[in-house]
């Protein structure tokens, strides 16, 4: 009789022992990684599988919406997520590197090679430099757009980190494949900004640009969420960095026929910046890897599609990280 009750209080506690250790306001901390320091957060408990997160362009960690971290935390994971170079709380250990976006921008417009301050495989090693110095050995990576280029790069530069990808609204950097519209490029390159409201404003236009039509626009939701986003940090220099490293990205997809581990690709139907060939394009040269495509999702996360994101990340993630347990 005392083991059952014993049994029962501990079912019983298991949502809030989950609560308890899915922290969302751990501290953040910082680490020095090469030529940058790091800000991240650690979100459960160090002695389970380790899950990072790489936000996309210009993307801060606050960027991760809590649905999705609470429920990466609460299969068991310990979740990691980072502001990436030049964005956020990260800084430079060294002098800031000098870059013209308008000249880049005009050469990848005629089909010349750009040069950038750095590659996305420098951002690639970042992450694996933060993720030594927290002497995590092996880990899950999950990446959104321009995280998911540098998440390819992560897991050829050490695949026997890696044990799993999971690449969200991204591409191969492939030649051919359909691109965003002129207006929209506009707004994504257009980062200068004489006030906070200006900033504000410039940071609306384009998170509705990237939203989905079938979802009604709440603007002054964009608004907090750009005013949040603006007050942590603001660095439209580092943005334009990001931007060229993107730019002067060339196809990935010999890389991606190099990889040999389990991958899942999921795109939206209604991507304006990366149609949805690129996630096609994507999956299709990753030898064994799953593809999910979402109707109408965006380049964004937004309400309307929280659930089918995590019905299509958590099932797969959760059978990764039984996989990987098994074999311990």
């Amino acid at each position: 009789m005392r083991i059952l009750f014993f049994w029962v209080v501990m079912l019983c506690s298991l949502p809030s022992l989950a609560a308890s250790r899915c922290d969302l306001q751990a501290p953040t901390a910082l680490a020095d990684v090469g030529p940058v320091q790091l800000a991240y957060q650690s979100i459960g408990r160090e002695t389970d599988p380790a899950l990072v997160l790489v936000m996309g362009l210009g993307g801060q960690l606050i960027d991760w919406p809590d649905e999705v971290l609470l429920g990466l935390c609460r299969q068991g994971f310990r979740v990691i997520r980072f502001d990436n170079r030049d964005v956020g709380l990260s800084a430079w250990r060294q002098e800031v590197p000098k870059a013209s976006l308008t000249y880049g921008v005009l050469r990848h417009r005629l089909g010349l090679p750009v040069s950038a301050p750095y590659a996305l495989r420098d951002m690639a090693r970042d992450t694996l430099g933060l993720m030594a110095r927290l002497q995590v050995p092996r880990f899950h990576v999950l990446g959104v757009s321009m995280g998911g280029m540098i998440a390819q790069h992560m897991a050829d530069l050490a695949p026997e980190r890696v044990r799993s990808l999971t690449l969200i609204m991204t591409s191969s950097s492939a030649l051919g494949l359909p691109g965003p519209s002129a207006a929209l490029l506009k707004l994504l390159a257009q980062r200068e900004a004489g006030s906070r409201e200006v900033a504000i404003e410039r940071q609306v236009e384009l998170l509705a640009a990237l939203s989905s039509p079938q979802v009604e626009i709440d603007r002054e939701q964009l608004r907090r969420q750009a005013a949040t986003a603006y007050d942590r940090a603001f660095n439209p220099e580092g943005v334009k960095r990001q931007i060229l490293a993107v730019l002067a990205e060339p196809s990935r997809v010999e890389l991606l026929e190099r990889l040999h581990l389990p991958t899942l690709v999921v795109h939206g139907t209604a991507d304006p910046l990366l149609p949805v060939m690129h996630g096609v394009h994507v999956a299709a040269h990753v030898r064994g890897s799953e593809l999910r495509l979402i109707p109408g999702l965006a380049h964004r996360f937004q309400e309307a599609f929280k659930e089918p994101l995590l019905a299509a990340v958590l099932p797969y993630l959760r059978s990764q990280r039984r996989e990987a347990l098994a074999r311990l």
